[in-house]
C-alpha cells in the first residue's frame, strides 16, 4: 500500500512539473502582434509620395510608385495577412528586410511578389532568386499569405500551400512594407510575431 501511494504522490508531482514546464514554454514564445488596426495608419509610413487609406476596415494601396513601410526594422519573424488584388494583371509585393535607401523603392532586401505573372517570386535587389510557385490568383477574392524570415532561411506559404523554402537571405534586418505599383489591393488581418 505505501508503495502505491509513493508512486501516485511521484506521478502526481511528475505531472504538475510537466505542466508547469509546457506553460513555462508556451510564454517564452512572443505573442502576434496586429500591424494594423483596420481605422487608421498608425505604425505605418509612406515612402516616395505615397501613402495608403483604410476602406471598409482595409489597409488599401495603389496611387503612386513606392511602398508604404512599418515604422521599426524587423529580423527575424512570422508575417501573416490577407490580400486581394482589385484590378487584372495585379502588381505589387511584400518588402522585407529592406533598407530606406532606394527610389520609388528600396534598392536592396527582399520582396516576395504579388504579380499576377510572377506570385510568390522572390526577389533580391529587383532581380527574381527564387522563382514563382504560384499560379495567377483571381481579383476580387481574398487570399492568405504567410511568410516566415528566420536567419539566412525564408519559408514562403499563399493559401496554405508551401510555395517555396530558402537559405539565400543575406541581410539580417531591415524594414517590412508593401510595394504600391499604381495598382489597387487591400490588405486585412496583417500580424507578425518576432522570433
Amino acid at each position: 500500500m505505501k508503495i502505491q501511494a509513493k508512486t501516485k504522490e511521484l506521478l502526481g508531482v511528475a505531472g504538475a512539473l510537466l505542466l508547469v514546464l509546457w506553460v513555462s514554454g508556451a510564454a517564452d514564445k512572443p505573442a502576434w502582434v496586429a500591424l494594423f488596426n483596420g481605422k487608421d495608419l498608425k505604425g505605418w509610413i509612406g515612402m516616395n509620395d505615397v501613402q495608403g487609406e483604410v476602406v471598409d476596415g482595409n489597409l488599401r494601396v495603389g496611387k503612386g510608385m513606392g511602398w508604404l513601410r512599418l515604422e521599426k526594422e524587423y529580423k527575424d519573424f512570422i508575417l501573416e495577412f490577407e490580400w486581394r488584388a482589385l484590378e487584372e494583371q495585379y502588381d505589387s509585393g511584400i518588402y522585407f528586410r529592406a533598407p530606406l535607401e532606394g527610389k520609388p523603392w528600396p534598392d536592396a532586401g527582399f520582396q516576395v511578389n504579388l504579380r499576377y505573372n510572377a506570385l510568390g517570386a522572390l526577389v533580391k535587389n529587383r532581380k527574381t532568386i527564387v522563382p514563382a510557385e504560384t499560379p495567377k490568383l483571381p481579383i476580387n477574392q481574398w487570399h492568405k499569405l504567410r511568410l516566415e524570415a528566420r536567419g539566412k532561411k525564408a519559408k514562403l506559404v499563399i493559401n496554405g500551400e508551401d510555395n517555396w523554402e530558402t537559405d539565400l537571405l543575406d541581410r539580417e534586418t531591415g524594414y517590412l512594407g508593401i510595394q504600391i505599383e499604381g495598382k489597387a489591393f487591400d490588405f486585412r488581418n496583417i500580424r507578425l510575431q518576432e522570433l
